[in-house]
């Protein structure tokens, strides 16, 4: 009887130890998930598929010579971290896909942000622009181009920022799955850009044509006339009847060889 009951009692101890057991591990589970998740480097969208780097790294100006010292991030808090405590990072959502890299330079600290949608970065871009009007420390100079918002962080100066942020180009291209829904607007568009480039065209040549047909005419009829004045100059008698046979009463005709008159 005793080890009756102290066989239930085992098998009741042992049965609350793994319940016990059993709770703990499934109250860890996601901090254990959250912990390796955040020692995970962050993961782009677009990706190269020749070396697996962010394709947003390469758009960095001369990407390879600061590809070892560029952080990519995808939230707040690894921005922060490659560029400290700055205000203005709060402003950036990550929440749709938003990628950002940033690298130094000798220009200063390179930012550059990309939304997925052009909608977004012209939002961010207005957001961003209230903050610096408000907040200037004349180091931090900004831009937007294509669906990239560019900071330059602690500039050594205004030309040397500007030159740097001026690098950096906004290059995508859209394929299409199926057939181009824009292909007939872009044709219109390209045959009215061809139209109109043929006829401006036409147009500066016939003007250009004219003008030189009149310049050319000016120039000889200058010149023809200052030929004939340099004629009528070396000419010492004057004729009314234009070389004909004429009655010499004003004796100012030259008297006829002899040796040319006709004889029978």
């Amino acid at each position: 009887m005793l080890q009756s009951v102290l066989s239930t009692c085992f098998k009741y101890v042992i049965q609350r130890i793994w319940i016990a057991l059993f709770f703990f591990a499934f109250l860890s589970f996601p901090s254990v998930l959250t912990a390796q998740n955040s020692k995970q480097p962050a993961k782009s969208q677009e990706v190269s598929e020749v070396d697996g780097i962010p394709v947003l790294v390469k758009h960095l100006p001369d990407w390879e010579s600061v590809r070892s010292k560029a952080v990519f991030s995808t939230n707040t808090e690894g921005l922060k971290k490659a560029l400290g405590p700055r205000s203005v990072l709060d402003l950036v959502d990550f929440s749709a896909g938003t990628e950002a890299v940033t690298a130094p330079y000798a220009a200063g600290q390179l930012l550059l942000i990309e939304f997925m949608t052009p909608q977004a970065s012209v939002d961010a871009d207005n957001t961003f622009k209230n903050f610096l009007a408000q907040n200037t420390d004349g180091r931090t100079f900004y831009k937007r181009t294509g669906n990239y918002n560019i900071f330059l962080f602690d500039a050594a100066d205004e030309a040397s920022a500007n030159a740097l942020i001026e690098q950096v180009k906004y290059e995508k291209n859209i394929q299409w799955l199926g057939d181009d829904p824009f292909l007939f607007h872009q044709l219109e568009r390209a045959f009215v850009n061809t139209t109109s480039d043929i006829f401006l065209s036409t147009v500066e040549v016939i003007v250009l044509g004219m003008g030189l047909s009149v310049i050319g005419g000016l120039i000889v009829g200058y010149v023809f006339f200052q030929v004939r004045s340099r004629h009528k100059l070396t000419m010492n008698e004057f004729s009314d009847a234009g070389g004909m046979t004429r009655l010499n009463l004003d004796g100012l005709t030259p008297e006829i060889s002899a040796n040319r008159a006709l004889t029978e």
